[in-house]
């Protein structure tokens, strides 16, 4: 299994290596720049709908883009009490959907009590699966506790070829995906009269942009059914973001100039007004409240002013929080703009 870039001691392991890097803009604008000629500077938060929980970065697996740098080395997990201040916090307040991200973040001894937790106090839970966790042994029962309270799944499978996923997220993790999501289908998951949500998500494998979403699904949805007998509910499109691994990968490839370029060139206003970090607030496994989940991996927490710690949580003075932005900002702003809310494990 490969390293992280942690496992590696390799220089991007560093917050502060990689927004060093991030901030050396040649040929394009910084991103505040850009978002200030749009008549959007400074972006301010427009109310909270989305609870995101980082329960931490061990995962089962070493993807290649993966910007939380996860895998079976990391050690970074939530405790319950940070776990309970979590679900204290979620309890004052009316957010709708509890979103629950990693990492693996059902290896997180806490997951379960956590879904328990929110769907006790009537909230939607989305979970970001790998789906490989779902065929580890001691995982036996998890697809079946995830039907039981009504989980959504949004599950990352970058093509429906099996070489494109495996060169991304390991060799032999297409197959353990699609055996995955045929476990989930007979469970009900993806069957349009099930009420059981399985997304997918799609984000490119090499330094391009992403596809528009409506082609490649319904691609997806020809190839998965007839190639493989799978269903799913509706698939996403991300864009890779130049963080942790991936922009090792960009660096390493002699890509990274050419797709920051490419980010900027593609700018959106539209979808630089609706970007995700306005309507949510991200936890870090240690209880620290960022944007996004992005800035959680480079240690960007939310603006001066605003509560630091969950245990501080303010609903009313997040809702008037400025938000945190450097470069990488613009791959939630290129094109159409990534659309399934957040990163995927």
């Amino acid at each position: 299994m490969p390293l992280t870039l942690l496992g590696e001691h390799h220089p991007l392991a560093s917050a502060s290596e990689q927004l060093k890097l991030l901030a050396d803009t040649h040929g394009y604008s910084s991103f505040e720049t850009r978002l200030d000629q749009a008549g959007l500077f400074p972006l301010r938060a427009t109310g909270m709908t989305v609870f995101q929980i980082n329960v931490g970065k061990l995962c089962n697996q070493t993807c290649k883009h993966c910007h939380v740098d996860a895998g079976p080395d990391r050690t970074e997990r939530m405790s319950r009490e940070t776990a309970e201040l979590c679900m204290q916090a979620l309890a004052t307040t009316d957010i709708p959907t509890v979103d629950l991200t990693g990492g693996a973040p059902e290896l997180n001894p806490n997951f379960r009590w956590l879904v328990e937790q929110a769907r006790g106090l009537g909230r939607h839970v989305m979970d970001r699966c790998n789906l490989s966790v779902l065929l580890i042994p001691s995982q036996a029962d998890l697809a079946a506790f995830l039907a039981m309270h009504r989980v959504e799944i949004i599950a990352s499978l970058p093509s429906y070829r099996a070489s494109q996923t495996d060169a991304q997220r390991g060799d032999g993790i297409f197959e353990k995906s699609i055996e995955a999501l045929r476990l989930l289908n007979g469970l009900g998951y993806g069957r349009s009269d099930s009420g059981l949500l399985l997304n997918l998500v799609h984000n490119p494998v090499g330094a391009f942009l992403p596809p528009k979403q409506e082609a490649i699904e319904a691609q997806f949805r020809k190839e998965l059914r007839v190639r493989h007998g799978v269903e799913f509910t509706h698939l996403y499109t991300i864009t890779n973001m130049p963080v942790s691994r991936y922009l090792e990968f960009l660096v390493e490839s002699g890509n990274y100039e050419q797709y920051m370029e490419r980010l900027a060139n593609a700018f959106n206003p539209t979808a630089a007004a609706g970007v995700m970090c306005r309507s949510m607030i991200s936890i870090g496994w240690d209880g620290t409240l960022y944007d996004c989940d992005f800035n959680q991996m480079l240690e960007l927490p939310v603006s001066p002013g605003a509560p630091a710690h969950i245990r501080d949580f303010d609903p009313v003075q997040l809702n008037q929080r400025q938000i945190v932005m450097r470069n990488h900002c613009y791959g939630c702003t290129a094109g159409s703009g990534s659309s399934c809310g957040g990163a995927v494990a």
